[in-house]
């Protein structure tokens, strides 16, 4: 959002080539559109009434900043840590769909703002489970952590042939 285009071509080498950032989580488009979302929750706030009672805009921006955090802190560790570090910014995530509509039946952002949270929010949940997604790959692991192919070693050693990979004919569509 601010700076991005400036900080891009910092980031060059004279032959155009990409300098990785010493810092993992700077190369990550997720920790990027957390910022952005964090820059715009922070001016959207700003706006907020002075008689709010309820800190809903420190709230708001402390889950905002969760998001930007979780990614940040989980890149550093290995990958099941930095799944789980996902998935709590993922919860950060649903915490600020809450707090929007908490904001938005306050009166305190409008239609646009209401819209522009919650696409930021829908690209965030994506982006983080993408690279959720991911990570299990590279490890070989589903959604359950378990070994991808736990159920076809089973399924094998139980049975004489793999009815998953072979193509279906007469004799093993049962």
């Amino acid at each position: 959002m601010y700076n991005n285009e400036e900080n891009r071509e910092e980031n060059r080498t004279e032959t155009g080539e990409r300098i990785p950032s010493f810092f993992r989580f700077e190369d990550l488009r997720v920790y990027h559109k957390s910022m952005d979302y964090l820059v715009w929750l922070h001016e959207t706030s700003s706006q907020f009434p002075e008689s709010d009672k309820t800190q809903l805009a420190a709230r708001f921006t402390d889950m905002a900043r969760n998001i930007t955090r979780y990614i940040a802190e989980g890149s550093a560790n290995n990958k099941s840590q930095f799944i789980y570090s996902l998935k709590m910014a993922q919860k950060s995530i649903r915490e600020c769909i809450v707090l929007t509509t908490l904001a938005y039946r306050a009166n305190y952002i409008s239609d646009s703002q209401n819209d522009i949270s919650r696409n930021y929010m829908m690209e965030l949940t994506k982006m983080t489970g993408a690279l959720m997604a991911s990570l299990q790959r590279s490890m070989g692991t589903n959604n359950y952590g378990n070994n991808n192919n736990s159920y076809n070693n089973t399924y094998q050693s139980n049975h004489s042939r793999n009815y998953v990979n072979e193509p279906m004919t007469e004799h093993n569509q049962y």
